[in-house]
């Protein structure tokens, strides 16, 4: 390649590709380009250089796309905040775009020729605005900031657009937190506000005055939170009912996203009063509640999760439901050791990971009617469809919701049923 990394190299963006990135060429290697829109003609400075392809920041636009618009956040661009993908996109371009890259992954993988359109969310106007946690990290000195894009680097910023008003209201970027690594803050959808602290190793923490409402919680490692100030347990709400989430424990960070997808993951089950329903990675149990409430206590619901404080909020969210219960363990071993050999209907919500080989194989033996399976990543997605096609559960129906405006991820729900023939 002429000249190498940091050398600018003039490249014509043909399609966007997962995780962020358009793609170009340049002497005869593919090149991975951020802040760059399809059909642009840009100048990019190389970050990386391997020998199979490039990556690079497109840090002059020479021929703009009709999509493309000024990034509204002072800190988004080449070599600054790594936390959105597409600033520099219309929201119905970057709605389009990955929808583009869902259908894209579909078919390499999987084999699969769908249409993909991803629906917007409420509760995130013009993009901004809908984090309800966001994790800031800090630097030696105490100055908080968000990471740089495949770097350790920490860019001070003294707001946070995507992040939702009430997350701001906590005022995290305008403190000193001098001894901790990380500060994440929380805006529940009950109206609690948190935050929880990371010390450094060997160090302690200063905790500032963030206001009396604000509860403050110190993270001690192995799943363990302690309460400095009001609670360790946040109150979310979804579906009509109160969850409990114990400190950074899981929940969707898009205020509207619990609902929707909840609605969704229902309408696809199509669970029936008297059904048998499994929910894997389970979290909290928002899935688990609303499958126990539609099986209703002719049913049984059966919600598995790895996570030891996750399964005890989810437990204590499923209380007033007795046919429904949670186990703590890893989905495969889980389902062995309880002895379970079929289910009416599967729901699995895995992490960016995907389920893996051995656990689409493991559920596609339980011979359920139907599958729900709820992705954030698209590759370990269609990776997994592959394989559920291949144990006769063919996709039929798929859903995208735009959760996360301003970044490459999407969130998916597909339906699988038991081909019978």
């Amino acid at each position: 390649m002429s000249g190498g990394t940091g050398v600018p190299i003039e490249l014509n963006v043909e399609r966007v590709a997962n995780g962020g990135w358009c793609v170009a060429r340049h002497e005869g290697r593919v090149v991975f380009v951020r802040h760059a829109l399809p059909g642009e003609r840009v100048l990019a400075e190389v970050t990386e250089e391997t020998t199979r392809f490039l990556r690079a920041d497109a840090v002059e636009i020479l021929d703009a796309s009709p999509d493309r618009v000024t990034p509204p956040c002072p800190f988004a661009g080449p070599g600054r905040c790594g936390g959105c993908d597409w600033q520099h996109a219309t929201l119905d371009a970057q709605r389009r775009l990955k929808g583009e890259v869902v259908a894209e992954q579909l078919q390499r993988l999987a084999g699969l020729d769908m249409k993909v359109d991803v629906e917007e969310v409420p509760g995130a106007a013009k993009g901004l605005g809908w984090r309800t946690r966001v994790q800031f990290a800090v630097t030696p000195e105490g100055v908080p900031g968000l990471r740089r894009h495949r770097s350790h680097e920490i860019e001070p910023i003294d707001a946070c657009l995507i992040a939702h008003h009430e997350v701001e209201r906590v005022g995290v970027e305008r403190a000193d937190w001098r001894g901790a690594g990380g500060v994440e803050a929380i805006a529940t959808s009950t109206g609690e506000r948190a935050v929880v602290v990371t010390p450094r190793s060997h160090r302690t923490v200063a905790v500032p005055d963030l206001g009396a409402d604000a509860y403050v919680l110190v993270d001690e490692g192995h799943g363990q939170a302690r309460a400095v100030r009001g609670r360790t347990a946040l109150t979310e709400r979804a579906g009509g009912r109160d969850f409990r989430v114990t400190g950074s424990g899981f929940w969707q960070v898009h205020p509207g996203v619990p609902a929707v997808l909840q609605e969704a993951v229902l309408e696809f089950a199509a669970v029936r009063p008297g059904d048998w329903a499994l929910d894997l990675y389970c979290g909290v149990g928002l899935f688990a509640a609303a499958l126990a409430e539609a099986t209703g206590p002719e049913g049984a619901v059966l919600g598995i999760e790895s996570d030891a404080r996750a399964v005890q909020d989810a437990r204590h969210n499923l209380r007033d439901l007795a046919h429904a219960r949670v186990e703590r363990g890893r989905v495969e071993d889980a389902l062995d050791r309880l002895g379970v050999e079929r289910a009416d209907v599967v729901v699995a919500d895995p992490p960016r990971t995907g389920l893996g080989r051995d656990v689409v194989a493991r559920v596609a033996s339980l011979d359920a009617a139907r599958i729900v399976y709820v992705s954030c990543d698209p590759a370990t997605l269609a990776r997994d469809l592959s394989w559920f096609a291949d144990h006769g559960y063919p996709a039929v129906d798929l859903r995208a919701f735009d959760a996360f405006p301003m970044t490459h991820h999407v969130e998916t729900v597909v339906l699988l049923v038991k081909d019978t023939i």
